[in-house]
């Protein structure tokens, strides 16, 4: 798709050309699979517990109980009908939902842009990305600098700053910026489809499964031992063959739990309904009994242990700055009509601690820029300005005159799994380094009760990101996690034993995330 992507012209596709490539390619969609609704419901009766029931109904149909076997099938399509219906409520629900948040693309198409159904694109258009645009397909930037969130692919939380010649795959939220990039990917050969066919290929057993496969061998071992044992008794007695059958096929009936599905079926299709009316949509009854089973919870960083919001951490002052001039020029420095998620968490602080902000003070406002790493603004005292800058320490430090004094400060906060800002003020381009600024996406307000009683319950929680290890693992103690962490090199080797004892796992991408779970069940979990 590249060498296709490469060929495009600044026009942009026609829409004869963008129709053949549809029908050569298909939609970017990442297809799921759903069977007919006949073959889905004629799954139902297809597993271990039918087969129980379809026993019994064979059974009694050669005894001539026929009453009792059609009592039988009755339960046995109750109990299919009711599974069959609440899921494939739950497939609409979905259905419905995924119609409401169609993402529309700004495409050039017949030499103009437009805006287009993100299903409709193909290798080779033209796309133009602005801040909140979620990336509809895999891209190569051709102009202009974003930041991007990748958390959704790779869990990690720091922006990644990209520019002309950048791949940014589907997925990822435009933060900063704004660009011009060629579809290079589109549907299941994007990066994001590609790992979302990892999980489609997933097969595992259930854990009701394991148990009534269990109960199921144990009843027939019990059985055939009772056989083997009336049929020994009738060969010493010798008695006739023909009058022991009936027993037999009598003990067969006796022993299949045939209220067993029913009640199964039933107690599900409740706990569907009650999670429905909390704001759970339960796909598959069989999920509820396989969330009660589980051992090991593994959960990612981002959104679910954090807030997914950046919120400062800490600060350092250096003389002969105070604690509000650095808030109050870190504040004058950002800008809260572009929504950055940097200059907001400054906003917010220095707003909540009553230090003044007067946006009007700027005479000049330079936003972030990717390549510089760094923010400005001009700001009016008196009759002098001073020259404000805000960015990365790196960027800060080559600016400032005492720069090389907080090398140290800005290590240890680093150490500390914060994201650390650098703010610098002065005049006729002289800077002095006022302080450091440090941020972290804090943890959510229930995060440690939540794993706390998950522990409680039996279950050990897992924490897998993508951000670095002291990060993770900064985050971890905060909520609780104090197990050892473990690099994402620990999981692409082949000694897995070892790695399992870990419970935080950092740099991790989706495909290792895949692999740690094979490995989980494959122990037993």
């Amino acid at each position: 798709m590249s060498a296709v992507a490469g060929s495009t012209s600044l026009q942009g596709l026609s829409t004869p050309e963008a129709q053949q490539r549809l029908q050569q390619y298909g939609p970017n969609t990442i297809p799921e699979k759903h069977p007919h609704r006949l073959l889905a419901f004629l799954r139902k009766l297809w597993g271990p517990i039918p087969w129980m029931l379809e026993a019994t109904i064979f059974l009694q149909l050669i005894l001539g109980k026929h009453v009792n076997a059609i009592i039988t099938i009755t339960l046995l399509l109750v109990n299919s009908l009711l599974s069959f219906l609440q899921e494939n409520k739950a497939q609409n629900a979905l259905a419905l939902l995924r119609q409401k948040l169609t993402i529309q693309a700004r495409v050039m198409r017949d030499g103009r842009w437009q805006l287009l159904p993100a299903q409709e694109l193909v290798p080779g258009d033209l796309i133009h990305l602005r801040v909140g645009d979620l990336i509809p397909a895999d891209l190569r930037l051709l102009d202009g600098q974003i930041s991007v969130d990748r958390s959704s692919l790779t869990g990690e939380s720091v922006l990644a700053d990209l520019g002309a010649g950048n791949a940014v795959y589907a997925g990822s939220v435009v933060k900063r910026g704004e660009g011009t990039g060629v579809v290079t990917s589109t549907g299941r050969n994007t990066y994001y489809g590609k790992t979302a066919e990892l999980v489609h290929t997933a097969k595992t057993v259930s854990h009701l499964e394991t148990i009534i496969q269990s109960v199921v061998q144990s009843l027939v071992a019990m059985n055939v031992v009772l056989a083997a044992t009336m049929l020994a008794y009738t060969l010493i007695r010798g008695l006739p063959l023909d009058e022991l059958l009936p027993f037999i096929l009598i003990l067969l009936i006796a022993s299949v739990p045939i209220a067993l599905p029913a009640t199964f079926t039933l107690a599900t299709a409740l706990g569907s309904l009650e999670l429905s009316r909390r704001g759970v949509v339960v796909t598959r009854l069989s999920a509820i009994e396989e969330a009660a089973g589980m051992d090991v919870l593994c959960s990612d960083k981002i959104g679910t242990i954090t807030q997914n919001q950046l919120a400062v951490a800490d600060c350092r002052v250096y003389a002969p700055y105070t604690e509000d001039e650095l808030w109050q020029w870190a504040a004058l420095a950002s800008d809260d009509a572009t929504q950055d998620a940097i200059d907001m968490a400054i906003l917010t602080w220095a707003r909540g601690q009553g230090i003044p902000v007067d946006l009007s003070q700027r005479v000049q406002f330079t936003p972030f820029d990717p390549l510089t790493k760094r923010t400005e603004a001009l700001v009016r005292q008196g009759d002098q300005d001073l020259h404000i800058v805000k960015g990365f320490p790196q960027a800060i430090i080559s600016m400032a005159h005492d720069g090389a004094e907080i090398t140290r400060d800005i290590e240890e906060l680093a150490a500390q799994g914060y994201r650390v800002l650098a703010v610098a003020a002065g005049q006729d381009n002289v800077l002095d380094l006022v302080g450091l600024i440090a941020l972290q996406d804090p943890p959510r307000e229930d995060s440690r009760t939540v794993i706390q009683n998950l522990r409680d319950l039996g279950v050990r929680v897992l924490m897998i990101t993508g951000d670095g290890l002291a990060t993770a693992q900064a985050i971890a103690r905060q909520v609780g996690i104090m197990g050892s962490a473990c690099p994402p090199e620990a999981l692409r080797q082949d000694s897995h034993d070892e790695n399992l004892q870990c419970e935080v796992f950092a740099g991790v991408f989706p495909e290792d995330k895949f692999k740690l779970v094979q490995n989980l069940q494959r122990s037993g979990h």
